[in-house]
């Protein structure tokens, strides 16, 4: 039994490896070509590799030029940009060079003098405000060779060119401040001074100067005689609208010390004012100024140190270029007319051209890196910079007065011819 088992098993693993053995060869060879195939898909895969590479690299390339291309587009508009503004910039202010040039020479001389000068204007506005014309111009020249004795640099000074802008005094001109010297340096005393201004104004023209000048900033006009006066003054102080005290005589109210002095304290964060049995909140913005039409008056010193005293009596030359304008007027009104347009011109421009000058040199103090980088504002104006090559005229021909007297630059009329005596028939 055992042995034919064997035998049966025998004769089934014969068979059985009589059909392996092909299969075994076939999958030899089929393993060997899959070995073949499998090299050349490595190989293939390498090429396709490669040219994958080749296809990023060329892409990257692609992508590189492209955003190279726009970079170059982007420099080259912003070149053009640049380019446009430099023209702009040269066209526009190649004309300011000499001006500038000689306004630097200037301000280095005004350095030199600039201690000196500072102190003569400082004694001006403290001591010159109640004298005359002549009395300030003599003691102005003694002060001027005191200072040159003490190795104190000082030029030739004056109030006006030390202090002065030109472009305040053609707006205070306006106003209807008379353009003499010395109405200007009046002007100046009552602006800056550090007490309140007490004009001597017999005949009323620094009253109506006050009064133009500060019309649209709410100027409230007082007297003494007035029940109100007091509250109209604690609202102008709690409010900063300008106070004018009118017709005052030799003596002020006790109840206006606070106010002349400026006792000013501050509580709680908030600067205030006692006036009377009442803390007022102090503004900033509040101004007070007193007129009187006595033609001589005479202060005490315990008034004259609160104050600033200033002498606004019309001098005789005031009255002769009042006077030469009044004939101007009634002989030649077009002439006056076309002169008033010339001086408000004549301002505006001047007030255009020093805003240009300060934002220009806003500009390239804040400019970072290249200032034609930066759009300059002062290109869209369509005085000076970018609108014509050419100077600007006037829109009629009309001399430019002089910068200090307005009627130093009228041409008189000319003169009637002489009247024939009657004779009798």
């Amino acid at each position: 039994m055992c042995l034919c088992m064997w035998v049966r098993a025998m004769v089934v693993y014969d068979k059985v490896a009589k059909g392996i053995e092909p299969k075994k060869a076939a999958l030899k060879e089929a393993e060997d070509q899959l070995a073949v195939t499998m090299k050349e898909l490595g190989v293939k895969k390498s090429a396709l590799q490669e040219v994958l590479d080749r296809v990023a690299g060329l892409q990257k390339l692609l992508a590189d030029t492209i955003q190279k291309k726009a970079d170059l587009e982007a420099q080259a508009e912003r070149a053009k940009m640049q380019l446009v503004r430099a023209g702009q910039l040269l066209g526009g202010l190649g004309g300011e060079k000499v001006r500038w040039q000689s306004s630097a020479s200037q301000l280095k001389d005004a350095l030199v003098n600039l201690v000196g000068d500072m102190c003569l204007a400082a004694g001006c506005l403290a001591y010159l405000g109640p004298f005359t014309s002549q009395f300030r111009a003599r003691i102005v020249g003694k002060w001027v060779q005191a200072c040159k004795g003490l190795g104190i640099p000082c030029g030739d000074f004056t109030l006006l060119n030390a202090l002065a802008e030109p472009v305040v005094l053609r707006g205070w001109q306006i106003d209807g401040l008379p353009a003499d010297d010395f109405s200007c340096e009046n002007g100046l005393l009552t602006t800056m001074g550090r007490r309140w201004p007490l004009m001597i104004d017999p005949q009323g023209q620094a009253n109506r100067w006050v009064r133009n000048m500060y019309a649209s900033k709410n100027l409230q006009i007082i007297k003494l005689t007035e029940k109100e006066f007091l509250r109209t003054l604690e609202n102008g102080i709690r409010y900063g609208a300008p106070v004018l005290l009118e017709n005052v005589g030799q003596e002020l109210d006790p109840s206006l010390e606070p106010v002349l002095l400026k006792q000013v304290f501050k509580r709680a964060g908030q600067m205030l004012l006692r006036l009377g049995d009442t803390d007022v909140p102090y503004s900033e913005e509040f101004k007070f100024l007193i007129t009187t039409k006595l033609a001589n008056p005479h202060y005490m010193p315990e008034v004259c140190i609160k104050v600033t005293v200033i002498n606004f009596t019309v001098t005789m030359k005031g009255l002769e270029d009042q006077l030469l304008v009044d004939v101007i007027k009634n002989e030649r009104p077009d002439l006056e007319e076309r002169k008033d347009k010339l001086v408000v011109s004549i301002a505006s421009d001047q007030r255009q051209l020093l805003e240009i000058e300060e934002q220009i040199l806003s500009m390239l103090a804040n400019a970072s890196g290249n200032i034609l980088d930066d759009e300059v504002p002062t290109m869209h104006s369509h005085l000076y910079l970018g609108a014509s090559d050419a100077p600007p005229t006037f829109p009629f021909p009309f001399p430019q007065p002089a910068p200090l007297h307005r009627s130093s630059s009228m041409p008189l009329p000319a003169p009637r011819p002489p009247r024939l005596p009657l004779t009798a028939a």
